[in-house]
């Protein structure tokens, strides 16, 4: 079997300690609200997926790493050895995006974005088109090409990791480029470092995932907006190739700064939405998706973000505050298999389909690839539904109702607040850890939300809130008991 490129090598220096844990499984607790169900693939399929994408006929498509493209019968049976795979296309490069357009099905593979069409209806492509393959590649083996579905105006989204983990050696390395649906490309933003996911949120705004590393402390999501600037300042090289089309270029960073005072000093740059702390909810984020049926649990509109090397999906609630995304990130479930990388809510809510690799990146799922799929058993888990940023704090609801004296008993909760130094070195330890006071304002008439005063509030840092002592009116602990809300802005009022 050929050698395969490996992703992130260098990211294993700083991911150790989490790989040396045993495997990690399913948490009994977790499975009472959400079942992990494997599939089992025939001999000749190597699940190691890269992306996963639902067909009008009612199959799911997935694309692996090593540039396969799978279809799969009955994947919502309830009996998943009646799961029948067919080998759909072959030949590719790494596929680390999908999307079903038009009766074409759109691949994003390292050197282009294709489209692919079953013309005789035998179940295999047999009609393979260029779209655009307008960036570049040098061979190195970081130069991953992860694609979108389709926005609004049917583009899609390409979010280009760098030439390795430093630099970014041929143009739109370390960019975002927009493919229209006449194929024409467009860049719309630099300074991504190493991206693991790219797709819209559920107001068609578009983000994508940065993974930790030079010139980010800490993983994060990011908002990509047209003409913005992620942070990276070697991409800045290739700016002039937009002849105008972005403005002005943004400032190069400043070593050893914060985010918080690079946002005064560079305008163009835009600041993480969801800081996922390092080392806390995982490693390396990759793909994400929601639910908008309400058939998933509780929280409709909410993003399920996967982590490759911690084999686990996070629950992020995003909000807008003066104008700047930002929001908090739970724990949601652990137990994968595999490092999940590939991740598809199915079009009813009722399914969301993962599945990965522990290839490069390593992962803490035990196995070299899965294919798996996440249901909801109707059970509503006791857990913090949303965080919201108010002028002197926070505004938590829940799930279920809340035991009042618990609620109210300042000590049932505690909290840091920290950030990262913005440096050209890899990583970095938290920075400028703040613990503040919290006083409990009020609890809500429904019993299901708490009004907390936090001071100080610091821009800036990500807050991490502990609600060990909260209490269901039921007696039961949270499922999840910690919250991490990133906090760019303080509203007004």
């Amino acid at each position: 079997m050929p050698r395969l490129s490996f992703h992130l090598t260098a990211l294993l220096l700083t991911t150790c300690g989490l790989l040396t844990h045993a495997r990690t499984l399913p948490n009994p607790k977790e499975a009472e609200y959400y079942k992990i169900e494997s599939f089992t693939p025939p001999p000749d399929c190597v699940p190691e997926v890269g992306s996963i994408e639902l067909m009008p006929n009612g199959k799911v498509v997935f694309g692996t790493r090593r540039g396969e493209i799978w279809t799969v019968e009955n994947a919502f049976d309830p009996d998943v050895t009646k799961a029948k795979f067919t080998k759909f296309a072959e030949g590719l490069h790494e596929i680390l995006g999908l999307a079903w357009k038009d009766g074409w099905l759109y691949v994003t593979q390292r050197p282009e974005l294709s489209r692919l069409k079953d013309k005789d209806g035998d179940g295999r492509a047999d009609i393979f088109e260029t779209v655009n393959a307008g960036w570049n590649i040098t061979g190195n083996y970081h130069e991953y090409a992860f694609g979108s579905r389709p926005d609004k105006q049917g583009n899609i989204w390409i979010a280009l990791c760098l030439t390795g983990s430093y630099n970014s050696d041929a143009p739109w390395r370390g960019w975002c480029l927009r493919i229209s649906p006449d194929g024409k490309m467009q860049p719309v933003a630099a300074g991504l470092r190493s991206p693991g996911g790219i797709g819209l949120i559920p107001d068609g705004e578009v983000f994508y995932d940065d993974n930790q590393g030079v010139w980010n402390g800490s993983s994060s999501l990011k908002h990509l907006k047209v003409g913005s600037f992620q942070g990276h300042p070697d991409t800045l090289k290739w700016w002039d190739l937009t002849n105008g089309a972005l403005g002005e270029k943004p400032l190069a960073s400043a070593n050893k700064t914060r985010i918080e005072a690079e946002r005064k000093r560079n305008p163009k740059y835009v600041p993480p939405a969801i800081v996922l702390p390092h080392g806390h909810v995982g490693n390396s984020p990759t793909a994400w998706d929601w639910d908008e049926s309400g058939k998933f649990g509780p929280f409709t509109k909410q993003l399920f973000i996967a982590d490759q090397t911690a084999s686990v999906l996070n629950r992020v609630f995003i909000e807008k505050i003066n104008g700047v995304y930002q929001g908090a990130c739970f724990p949601f479930l652990i137990g994968l298999r595999s490092g999940p990388i590939g991740v598809r809510m199915s079009g009813d809510g009722t399914t969301l389909f993962v599945g990965g690799s522990d290839r490069g990146w390593g992962s803490r799922g035990g196995h070299p690839d899965a294919f798996e799929r996440v249901r909801w058993t109707g059970k509503v888990p006791f857990e913090i539904h949303e965080m919201r940023a108010r002028p002197d704090g926070f505004e938590l609801t829940f799930t279920l109702p809340i035991d009042l004296e618990t609620a109210k008993n300042p000590a049932s909760y505690a909290a840091r607040e920290y950030t990262w130094a913005w440096r050209e070195e890899y990583g970095g330890p938290e920075v400028d850890e703040v613990i503040p006071k919290i006083e409990v304002l009020s609890v809500g008439k429904d019993a299901k939300s708490v009004r907390l005063k936090v001071t100080p509030l610091t821009q800036g840092h990500v807050h991490e809130l502990h609600l060990n002592g909260v209490r269901s009116k039921s007696g039961d602990e949270l499922l999840h008991k910690k919250a991490y809300y990133t906090l760019n802005e303080i509203p007004k009022m």
